[in-house]
């Protein structure tokens, strides 16, 4: 399922993918999960940042299915295995980042769509062309950016949990969150329920923001503790100072300073950590590097392989699963209509994969999608300054 421009108007084309290297495993693929992010570069949101997209787009970075081939020297996966893919099919391999297991953070990193070979190992047909993501039926991709699935976890479930839930684990990881620690979830869409249950999972009080009292049934049944409405001075006060760190998962530029009278300022942790693509994650993550790790707003993005994994182990084993919603191709339109109204249901959307064929044309006409400019590097450092200089990142 392709779109032609950011109308985002998809339709079963096809294309080809690269015939299987030596390390290569072939994926008969069966879902795949629908990102808000997958909008946001299908659409050109991030044109001013990451660059300009390349059509015909294939987005998809929550793969699930089975593998039907290996290369002669693959060893971490044999045919039948469940597999997945996430955010990435490449990296340099050689850099410090991706030495200790954050391929994430490599310079080089290859995204699993929109993005070029530049090491030479997630090459594409016709050469030089963009990465096919994984609204497809059969993807190609080298054996260590292959993700285990556990044969008892339902492989619909797997996508979401390979992108939304290393998204959430990764800063709970990465900020050393424990057992007895007290986390905040600002949202409560796919990604904050799925990081509410979690954090559960690790022991953690949570405590979901959201913007109204709305909500409260879904944050408890994924086990919170609290819901905090930000818009009611009565609840900021009376939970002000009581979190150890927050979580904010909204995918629009928003007033995020806001939630810092929450933070608990004696934690070890004491931090806020964007996850949104829009200005305040580019100014969260250089207001960590030019104070050294002492801001207490902080970004984060995805996980390294080895955090995709541990995170999928821990989602099968605590039987964890989003939300979600199976939809045929056909209605993808109507998915990222919903996804551009904020998508309030808090489900996951995922992709039948056998529902896509050439030709097909969705149901519903191109999305009506809300007029965005997007973030640029110039908004960023705008966004980094406001906050420098009004000492908000302290």
């Amino acid at each position: 399922m392709a779109c032609d421009g950011p109308s985002c108007n998809f339709r079963g084309v096809q294309l080809a993918r690269r015939n299987i290297g030596k390390n290569d495993i072939e994926i008969a693929m069966k879902y795949c999960g629908v990102c808000h992010s997958d909008l946001s570069i299908a659409a050109g949101h991030l044109e001013g940042f990451a660059g300009k997209v390349e059509y015909k787009c294939v987005p998809g970075h929550e793969l699930a299915g089975v593998c039907t081939r290996v290369g002669e020297a693959v060893t971490k996966v044999k045919v039948g295995d469940h597999v997945g893919v996430g955010c990435m099919v490449d990296s340099c391999g050689k850099c410090k980042s991706c030495r200790s297991g954050n391929e994430n953070k490599c310079m080089y990193q290859v995204q699993t769509y929109q993005g070029k070979d530049l090491n030479g190992r997630a090459a594409v047909w016709p050469p030089k062309s963009r990465t096919l993501g994984g609204y497809t039926d059969v993807m190609v991709v080298h054996e260590n950016f292959a993700i285990n699935i556990p044969k008892h976890f339902p492989l619909e479930a797997a996508g979401p949990v390979m992108c939304a839930g290393v998204t959430m684990y990764d800063p709970m990881l990465q900020h050393g969150v424990k057992a007895g620690d007290k986390v905040g979830i600002v949202g409560l869409g796919g990604l904050g329920s799925l990081g509410t249950k979690i954090a559960r999972a690790l022991g953690c009080e949570v405590s979901v923001i959201s913007r109204s009292h709305g909500k409260d049934d879904l944050a408890f049944a994924a086990g919170a503790s609290n819901v905090i409405a930000s818009t009611s001075e009565e609840d900021m006060a009376k939970h002000a100072g009581s979190l150890d760190i927050i979580i904010n998962t909204v995918p629009v530029y928003h007033d995020y300073n806001a939630y810092m009278p929450l933070l608990n300022r004696a934690s070890r942790i004491g931090k806020q950590v964007l996850l949104g693509l829009h200005e305040g994650i580019g100014a969260g993550f250089i207001l960590n590097a030019v104070t050294f790790g002492c801001s207490r707003i902080t970004s984060s993005g995805i996980g390294g392989i080895p955090a995709t994994q541990a995170v999928i182990d821990l989602c099968a084993k605590h039987d964890i699963r989003p939300d979600l919603e199976i939809v045929g191709a056909s209605k993808l339109n109507s998915v990222y209509q919903q996804l551009d109204d904020s998508n309030d249901s808090g489900k996951r959307f995922v992709i039948d994969i056998s529902t896509i064929k050439e030709g097909l044309v969705c149901d519903d006409p191109a999305p009506r999608l809300k007029d965005y400019k997007g973030m640029t590097i110039r908004s960023i450092v705008g966004e980094f300054a406001k906050n420098f200089v009004t000492l908000r990142w302290r």
